[in-house]
């Protein structure tokens, strides 16, 4: 059984006629009643009583046709659905560690210029959560720190972030061009939910260690940046973070770079082993673009004086 004979029976029931029939589908009259034969034949019943001037629908006939409009219909909505798929606006699923860090937003923007047809869906997740949507395709890039990529995930390195300590405005380090990292074994130091941001505890912890001394670490956790800045002017602690969070300061807080030494935290792009999708290749492209424009790859801190700069890593992917 063929759609376009499913057509023709539609079209004849509805005219009762053939010859007007065969103009509505404009195909010869003895081209239609072929087909009808076939779909009889195929059927194994008569569609149609019919002599030289007169043509109606036998019972089966009548009730074929309330299921084969519903058939044409049905396959009409598909083509629809997918020419409409087909000029659809493209869509990215990106995922973004917290809303105070500005790579990532910025990253984004340099896109938007660059593919203004592009939809963007942005997902606020930890590293670890990312890897897990990025695995089962339910996200199409992120950003993180890549110090423990699982099998099946890329990341490319986009940024050395240097890392900093925000304080309260009237805190002894805030008249300090830079803060010795040995300076923090003197403060309690905020560390997030674990399960958040296991990468920048990670970080800070092995930074201080570097220096000699284990940090004293605030009890309360938080799971936002912007929560985290709260408790900073609250004097209640101090917190250890890149350079990229400056943008979303609380009034009241300053940072400062961390020296001795100059520290960078690495921010990598996340995505999907294998060839990327276009619009993922364009979200690569446009953020080295940035990288470059902007000299996130550089490690010279000018604030930061002279000193040994370090990554506390050997390698991207080191566990």
């Amino acid at each position: 059984m063929e759609l376009r004979q499913l057509r023709y029976f539609v079209t004849l029931a509805e005219e009762l006629h053939f010859g007007r029939a065969a103009a509505r589908e404009h195909i010869v009259q003895s081209a239609l009643s072929q087909q009808i034969q076939r779909l009889e034949r195929e059927l194994g019943v008569r569609l149609m009583d019919r002599s030289t001037h007169h043509v109606e629908l036998t019972p089966a006939g009548t009730a074929f046709l309330v299921e084969a409009r519903q058939i044409l219909d049905h396959v009409g909505r598909a083509a629809k659905a997918a020419r409409s798929a087909a000029v659809a606006a493209p869509t990215v699923r990106v995922g973004i560690i917290d809303a105070g860090y500005d790579s990532m937003p910025q990253i984004l923007r340099e896109v938007q210029k660059r593919h203004p047809d592009l939809t963007i869906h942005q997902v606020e997740a930890s590293t670890p959560e990312q890897y897990r949507q990025l695995a089962d395709g339910r996200m199409d890039i992120g950003i993180g720190r890549a110090s423990q990529t699982p099998a099946g995930v890329d990341s490319e390195l986009i940024r050395l972030d240097p890392l900093g300590v925000l304080v309260p405005d009237d805190h002894r380090f805030a008249a300090l061009v830079g803060v010795p990292v040995a300076a923090l074994a003197d403060e309690l130091l905020l560390m997030g939910e674990d399960s958040q941001t296991p990468e920048l505890n990670q970080f800070v912890i092995a930074l201080c260690r570097s220096v000699g001394f284990a940090p004293t670490v605030y009890e309360g956790t938080v799971e936002s940046t912007r929560a985290a800045a709260d408790l900073v002017l609250q004097h209640r602690c101090v917190l250890c973070v890149p350079s990229s969070f400056r943008t979303s300061n609380r009034p009241g807080t300053v940072w400062r770079p961390l020296i001795e030494p100059t520290t960078h935290y690495q921010w990598s792009l996340l995505r999907h082993s294998g060839t990327p999708s276009v619009h993922v290749a364009g979200v690569i492209d446009s953020a080295r673009q940035l990288a470059y424009e902007l000299g996130w790859l550089e490690t010279a801190d000018p604030a930061s004086g002279p000193g040994v700069s370090t990554v506390i890593s050997h390698g991207e992917n080191e566990p």
